[in-house]
């Protein structure tokens, strides 16, 4: 089985990370991955998104264009993105920055709150965290315990603190997916 995400959201909201978790997750598992990162014209505040591939076999091209989800941490990646969600797919939208209700009615969407969530839990860089919770909980792209595993590794020794905080952001993240998914 092959999925494919688009992480989309402005410079600085981790979306970038997001999408290496995922991918190393997935390595970790022995699944065959692909991420490529793109950025806007300004790094911090200005747009960035990565596609990540997993899948069970050689992945044929790295590209991809009709994803099975997208994750929108903004009103613009919503915009640009939301179309391109495959029909059955997965949109997990940051409903703390998008005022506006997806169009889709083709897809399951998925709300999350994850910047006001974040800032409740403390600290708003963990948004990204809250948002790659419920993304994990509605594809089981990767297990709950690959991810924070993952988290674990990556993070830089003097961030090794921010770990539990991380931890939580993610169990709260998923809470967010219904049941029905």
């Amino acid at each position: 089985m092959q999925q494919e995400f688009i992480f989309a959201g402005f410079g600085g909201q981790g979306v970038l990370l997001m999408g290496q978790l995922i991918a190393y997750a997935a390595l970790y598992e022995g699944k065959k991955v692909s991420w490529i990162p793109s950025y806007g014209p300004e790094m911090r505040g200005g747009t960035a998104n990565c596609t990540v591939v997993v899948s069970d076999r050689e992945i044929g091209s790295p590209v991809v264009t009709r994803p099975s989800c997208v994750v929108a941490m903004n009103l613009p990646s919503l915009d640009k993105f939301e179309d391109k969600v495959k029909p059955g797919g997965v949109l997990v939208i940051n409903s703390s920055m998008i005022n506006r209700e997806p169009r889709r009615t083709d897809i399951t969407v998925i709300k999350v709150p994850a910047t006001a969530t974040a800032t409740e839990l403390g600290n708003q860089r963990v948004a990204n965290m809250v948002a790659l919770g419920a993304v994990v909980e509605a594809t089981r792209v990767v297990s709950v315990e690959g991810l924070v595993e993952t988290l674990r590794k990556k993070l830089p020794a003097h961030h090794q603190d921010l770990l539990p905080l991380n931890q939580k952001a993610i169990e709260v993240g998923r809470s967010f997916v219904p049941s029905t998914v």
